[in-house]
């Protein structure tokens, strides 16, 4: 994440297709703060969050005072910056847990396209852009929001979510696409075109029967199927080996940034509650909600509103 303005943050997105050449390594890193941890407002989203209906399926919270996300794509340079940051916070911190992620190298493609997720589907083909005309109402805190220090911020939920894989692999190709609601080999819809064509939500085959299934994930996950709630989208595969009983301990970092939780992420999260058909082949293990303040001008550093008052 980079300031640009200053006092907002934004997310630093490619501009030109990965070199087919191994590029520099480089680094983005994210400090955020709990929700909770912070004084707070009944205003406050995480007020209301810790207010409404639990989702259920979360068995341990990912939560701790501070956090911190080290992205670059490299490796070794994400261990180092961590290591750097663990060493400057001395006796005044110590890493509760950690979670280690990632996503398709750059360069691995010859043209940019969506990348895929350990369930071999096209993952987040929908995703909010920055050249939407309501991104930044979205994504970003007003100005004016409350509590004043997360003016021009972004809220983050983070969700360790196990993919059951051995279950998965067992279905055909048709009947996961049918849980997805999107062809597996191009991310297309079901009810036709290309990855970013629109889903026809009413288009029935010769039996009558909806073509898109009423339960899809990719149906019931839409804006327009939760009173426009939309979060942008950062998520890592994860794989930590295998269990005892060979089972793959391996899913999906789910990362969502977005101005009120409350708009975004909660109604999907309500709405998946209540009926995804990929819903048998995912496990919950872990889930947290973190703020995450906005860029800092020349002379402040970021989060100085929320420590000084």
């Amino acid at each position: 994440w980079r300031a640009s303005p200053p006092h907002r943050t934004t997310p630093v997105w490619p501009t030109t297709p990965a070199p087919p050449r191994s590029p520099s390594p480089s680094a983005s890193a994210t400090a955020s703060s709990p929700a909770p941890a912070w004084r707070s407002s009944a205003r406050s989203p995480w007020t209301r969050c810790r207010t409404s209906p639990p989702t259920g399926s979360t068995r341990r919270a990912a939560t701790g005072t501070c956090g911190c996300r080290s992205a670059p794509n490299d490796a070794l340079v994400a261990f180092h910056a961590l290591r750097a940051v663990q060493k400057d916070a001395g006796s005044a911190a110590r890493v509760r847990w950690q979670m280690n992620g990632f996503n398709r190298s750059p360069g691995a493609t010859a043209h940019p396209m969506t990348a895929r997720n350990l369930m071999g589907q096209v993952d987040g083909t929908r995703n909010p852009k920055p050249a939407d005309s309501d991104f930044d109402r979205r994504i970003f805190v007003p100005k004016k929001g409350e509590p004043a220090w997360m003016a021009n911020g972004s809220y983050v939920v983070v969700r360790r979510i196990r993919m059951l894989l051995d279950d998965w692999e067992k279905l055909p190709v048709e009947e996961q696409e049918s849980v997805i609601g999107r062809r597996k080999s191009d991310g297309a819809p079901l009810s036709g075109g290309t990855e970013t064509s629109e889903m026809d939500l009413e288009k029935t085959d010769s039996k009558g029967g909806l073509v898109v299934p009423f339960n899809a994930h990719a149906r019931i996950t839409r804006p327009d199927q939760n009173g426009g709630a939309a979060m942008l989208r950062r998520p890592f595969s994860y794989h930590d080996g295998m269990d005892t009983d060979g089972v793959p301990d391996a899913g999906l970092l789910f990362v969502c940034w977005q101005a009120d939780p409350l708009r975004g992420f909660v109604p999907v999260q309500r709405k998946l509650d209540r009926g995804d058909a990929l819903t048998p082949f995912v496990r919950h293990e872990a889930s947290g909600l973190f703020a995450v303040p906005g860029g800092a001008a020349e002379g402040e550093y970021v989060g100085q509103r929320l420590l000084e008052g």
